[in-house]
């Protein structure tokens, strides 16, 4: 990596090293997204990015919620991490010094130079603030959402508060970290970016749907249910929802990628906007009105400034032979990626968030605790808050738990050892922390998604890479010396750690 006085980061080389097992299962998509992540939220002028998937002697690897993203995103931050420590200068302002310009402010001349795996085209230059993959970041917020987090989080007296009790404290040492979160959201493989939906109404008013997702404990099926709802304007009572099912909804995608909820929303909004434009045509030609003149809201019908009950509504279509079910199909628009040249634009839109962390460690045993969690995450005009904080809260803990209980340890026959709960410590209930602030960022999405929504699946995880930080900066205030903490960062190797701060 190559960087000036300021911390500006001008150029870097990267190189990530895949192992995939025994079969390739799932590692190329993995790792392709690994690549396109390992810039996160930071615009690089020069970049090239090099991944090498290996065969081992292990049992294969497979996805996980992140799908690369958690991989590619360590690196950078490590990245910018190190560079802020070696010209001793505050990790959070190399970090905003680095970011994609917000919206309209495009950093004029930069990302010509970018490259992804070496393909590089002189003849067609990339956009100002452009990914080392060529997409133009037009949404980046994160400018503001920081700002807001530090001064809600009160970030800089915590900061003079740790270090003052890091001076007088020679066993427990805190650490305060800062981290952002830039995640893409759509199949990198663009066929998968299309769902259908199924939606009947029945003559006593009540609304059966099918739709192509899976729902697996994320809500799924309580957010499509309220785009039906709110289609119709009935209550969440009489929308019903079936078991996904082949038989109804055809040649379904993967609940994955974040985009349960996006696509299957989409495509249910587009069956129901069918069946209530039916509705509304019959309806007006009864009442002499225009279509546009009939509304539907709080479980009734307005037609021409006359009510009548949602009920009575559907009695009269039904009676009118008008037709109360309709298919819906949604495909993603605006993506093209060409994966062979690294280059096009792989993702609809960006998911946004940043989380300040602050941890405690002890120096004689290695053992840490968190402390306390401040995230601002941004999901735009949330489906279901309730939910998405909840997804939010528990893709952090997950996020943490990769980076610091999580140890994968195989024997020399290439065994796994950590194989069961016994020896895989996933985090518990008492691993979360003890104060956890969450708060939305309240702005909808810039493109045209379900009611401007954003996804919020997997970007929540990588939230966890603050907690990591935060424990090599309490490594770091134990000695003079940088430590170079690896992940996961068990209490051994925070143990290491802190004896390379001292230098021992």
């Amino acid at each position: 990596m190559g960087f000036d006085a300021e911390g500006r980061l001008l150029a870097i080389d990267v190189t990530q090293l895949a192992r995939c097992g025994w079969s390739l299962d799932l590692s190329l998509a993995v790792a392709d997204r690994a690549m396109l992540h390992a810039d996160n939220a930071y615009l690089i002028p020069h970049m090239r990015i090099t991944s090498h998937r290996l065969k081992t002697n292990t049992q294969s690897a497979t996805a996980f919620r992140g799908f690369g993203g958690p991989q590619g995103m360590i690196g950078m931050e490590r990245i910018v991490e190190q560079v802020a420590r070696h010209l001793g200068k505050d990790p959070v302002e190399v970090r905003r010094l680095n970011f994609y310009a917000p919206p309209g402010a495009a950093k004029s001349g930069a990302g010509s130079g970018h490259r992804f795996g070496g393909a590089h085209s002189p003849q067609s230059p990339e956009p100002d603030n452009a990914t080392p993959y060529g997409m133009e970041v037009t949404d980046f917020i994160l400018h503001e959402m920081t700002e807001d987090l530090l001064r809600s989080s009160d970030f800089a007296a915590r900061r003079e508060a740790i270090q003052a009790w890091n001076a007088s404290n020679p066993i427990l040492k805190k650490g305060l970290a800062y981290a952002p979160v830039k995640f893409g959201i759509s199949f990198t493989l663009t066929h998968l970016n299309q769902a259908g939906a199924l939606v009947h109404i029945y003559r006593d008013g009540s609304v059966m749907l099918n739709h192509g997702g899976t729902e697996m404990g994320q809500g799924l099926h309580r957010k499509v249910t309220q785009v039906a709802a709110t289609a119709f304007g009935v209550p969440l009572t009489r929308v019903r929802i079936t078991a996904t099912d082949t038989a109804r909804v055809p040649n379904t995608s993967a609940t994955a990628a974040s985009s349960g909820a996006d696509l299957n929303g989409m495509a249910t909004k587009a069956a129901c906007d069918t069946i209530r434009d039916r509705m509304a045509g019959h309806l007006a030609g009864l009442h002499q009105t225009t279509s546009d003149r009939v509304e539907f809201g709080d479980g009734m019908v307005s037609v021409g400034g006359e009510r009548m009950t949602w009920d009575a509504a559907v009695e009269s279509c039904y009676l009118g032979r008008v037709s109360l079910t309709s298919t819906g199909f949604y495909a993603t628009p605006d993506l093209e990626w060409d994966r062979i040249r690294g280059k096009g634009r792989p993702f609809f839109y960006f998911s946004y968030g940043c989380a300040v962390t602050e941890v405690a460690i002890d120096t004689l045993t290695g053992e840490n605790r968190i402390l306390r969690v401040d995230i601002l995450h941004d999901c735009g005009n949330s489906l279901n808050p309730a939910l998405d904080i909840g997804q939010i809260e528990g893709g952090y803990v997950q996020g943490a738990g990769w980076l610091t209980t999580e140890e994968l340890v195989w024997d020399d026959k290439g065994r796994l050892r950590t194989h069961a709960p016994s020896t895989y410590k996933i985090p518990a209930v008492s691993d979360r922390p003890a104060v956890f602030n969450v708060r939305l960022w309240d702005q909808p999405n810039r493109v045209s998604t379900i009611y401007n929504s954003k996804a919020v699946g997997e970007p929540p995880l990588m939230l966890g890479i603050s907690a990591f930080l935060a424990l090599q900066d309490a490594c770091a205030a134990c000695g003079p010396n940088w430590p170079d903490l690896h992940a996961p960062a068990t209490p051994e190797r925070v143990l290491a750690a802190v004896h390379e701060a001292r230098g021992a």
